[in-house]
């Protein structure tokens, strides 16, 4: 599963939140459909909760290899250590492929 093009996608066609804090408020009000989050932040602890927040409330969450390119996906000039699709847009049939399987 490609989540760079799952989350440009989405930018392009619906709606996402970018950075650790606006995605942990999307989390915990439920509206994010999808977590995207960065494997080389540092410290790890800035996006350790995401995953384990996000599982509470049912919602899929993916690790990605890279924040630069992971901002590059999200539309901004800098890094990115999370995103979260609010609307998936034309990306609405993967999020819910990755929903599937994660359920499983």
């Amino acid at each position: 599963m490609d989540f760079y093009n799952i989350i440009e996608t989405a930018r392009k066609t619906g709606k996402i939140d970018k950075g650790t804090n606006e995605v942990t408020k999307a989390i915990e009000l439920g509206v994010a459909k999808l977590v995207v989050y960065a494997k080389d932040v540092e410290p790890k602890e800035i996006v350790a909760h995401l995953a384990v927040i996000a599982k509470d409330k049912g919602i899929p969450c993916a690790e990605v290899d890279s924040k630069q390119k992971l901002g590059i996906a999200a539309g901004i000039g800098v890094n990115a250590s999370a995103v979260a699709v609010i609307h998936g847009g034309e990306a609405d049939k993967e999020i819910a492929q990755i929903k599937k399987q994660a359920s499983k």
